[in-house]
């Protein structure tokens, strides 16, 4: 306990834990409730069948591919906004997020226009066909309510950016009850619908991101913000603003882009490689998801926080807020150690399906496996969030978009070669995946440790 107290002591003032932790703590539950929304999809599906569970693995990674790009480019707004924050500059906040909204709303139909390439790459990669129809049915639909995602994804970058994450955080635990509560009803037909399955499970998950969209609007228009960040005056083109969000954005949005364009063509490459793969393969990337989404909390919580104090021009806070997260991070990433350690088996076998199947069956000890070589990168993934959040908030984007753009499009050529040509196994093809993931983490050690990022001058 007095380790403990040490630990945490000292930690009040600026930049320290409990500062990050105010902000942090409800980004960590909106990015949780996040992943039980995607995970019960893919759980409640698993019931009805690993064709269904598989194809919404597949699905959703190709509509966040579709939409990274965007995400990106609009979420440097997060930064854009606590920079000008941390300036008191608080009407160009305001102006900040109104010129995400512009590029969000253009987004989407250049999104439906990319739908059909995506689609056709389902084919192309052999997915098993038991599998596509389920995929294509699931894309489609979150493609009309991928809207509603950028909106309220976007309307969470300006509270993040101002740190009151509080309304993050309610509108998604809203999103998450609405989406529990309907996949529940629509995939297995209760209170006299019919079973839906995978359209059931979009159809909710749609619905989810509509409440939550509502709920950051409704708080974005109160008077009391209205009045503090000059709102209505904000509702125009600005055209030095988004300048500065597309400069430092795009390469935020292109390293989104091409790693979930690389990330997808991975799944396909494991799905292509049959059932029982294919089943593993989802499970393992399941419980990854379950590891790392909460600690993009902490990334966006350190991307404001940085983002705050380099528009204050006081840099070494800005690092040492970067090193708390790492700490709080790493007190996560321990008790997700822990549970891939010790009891893989049995996370692998909450996926069982209600009828007994040969195929899950088989995928066991693969997806076992898998999880135990996970346990080799779990901590690495605390500080590679809170590493690029400090980057990304102070603006170095464009070394964080090569760095990783590279380290993910490595492996696209190393598992070819690991499947089609050496024909290893997807456990060996897996544990490459992860040693090259280590050496992308060192890298990004060293940049932060080179102090370049503290030079960069964003706003001015």
């Amino acid at each position: 306990m007095n380790y403990l107290k040490n630990y945490f002591s000292g930690y009040h003032k600026q930049g320290g834990i409990k500062e990050l932790l105010i902000i942090a703590l409800p980004m960590v539950i909106s990015f949780a409730c996040d992943g039980v929304m995607t995970f019960t999809d893919r759980l409640f599906l698993a019931k009805t069948g690993f064709e269904q569970m598989n194809a919404a693995m597949g699905g959703g990674i190709a509509m966040q591919m579709m939409m990274f790009f965007f995400v990106g480019l609009t979420g440097y707004s997060t930064a854009l906004v606590a920079q000008y924050y941390g300036a008191n500059e608080k009407h160009n906040s305001s102006k900040a997020i109104f010129q995400a909204l512009i590029i969000s709303v253009l987004a989407w139909p250049i999104i439906m226009l990319f739908k059909p390439v995506v689609i056709f790459s389902f084919s192309a990669f052999s997915i098993p066909s038991s599998q596509i129809v389920f995929q294509v049915e699931y894309l489609n639909i979150l493609a009309w309510g991928s809207l509603f995602s950028l909106l309220r994804f976007t309307m969470g970058c300006y509270f993040s950016g101002i740190g009151r994450t509080k309304v993050v955080m309610i509108a998604t635990i809203a999103a998450m009850l609405t989406n529990v509560l309907l996949d529940y009803i629509l995939i297995f037909g209760k209170f006299g619908f019919e079973p839906m399955g995978i359209r059931g499970a979009a159809i909710g998950t749609i619905s989810g991101s509509l409440v939550a969209t509502i709920i950051l609007f409704t708080s974005y228009f109160k008077q009391k913000n209205i009045l503090e960040f000059s709102v209505l005056k904000s509702l125009h083109f600005d055209k030095i603003i988004i300048k500065k969000l597309i400069y430092f954005g795009s390469p935020a949005g292109l390293e989104m882009f091409l790693n979930f364009l690389a990330f997808s063509t991975m799944i396909m490459m494991f799905q292509s490689q049959g059932d029982v793969a294919a089943t593993a393969s989802t499970i393992m990337f399941n419980w990854d998801l379950v590891s790392f989404i909460p600690l993009l909390g902490v990334e966006i919580a350190i991307t404001s926080l940085v983002g705050r104090y380099m528009g204050a021009k006081k840099p070494e806070i800005a690092q040492k807020a970067t090193f708390s997260g790492i700490k709080i991070g790493i007190f996560y990433s321990i008790v997700i150690l822990i549970l891939f350690i010790f009891i893989p088996e049995y996370l692998v076998r909450v996926f069982s399906p209600d009828v007994p199947s040969a195929i899950f069956e088989e995928a066991v000890p693969f997806a076992v496996s898998m999880i135990q070589i996970a346990t080799l990168y779990v901590l690495a993934e605390a500080v590679m969030v809170a590493i690029i959040g400090a980057l990304r908030g102070a603006g170095d984007t464009y070394f964080t978009m090569l760095a990783s753009v590279l380290s993910h499009w490595i492996l696209i050529p190393l598992l070819y070669l690991s499947f089609s040509v050496l024909h290893l196994s997807i456990v060996i093809s897996w544990l490459i995946m992860v040693l090259v993931f280590l050496v992308f983490c060192v890298v990004l050690i060293e940049r932060f440790r080179s102090g370049k990022w503290k030079k960069i001058n964003v706003i001015k």
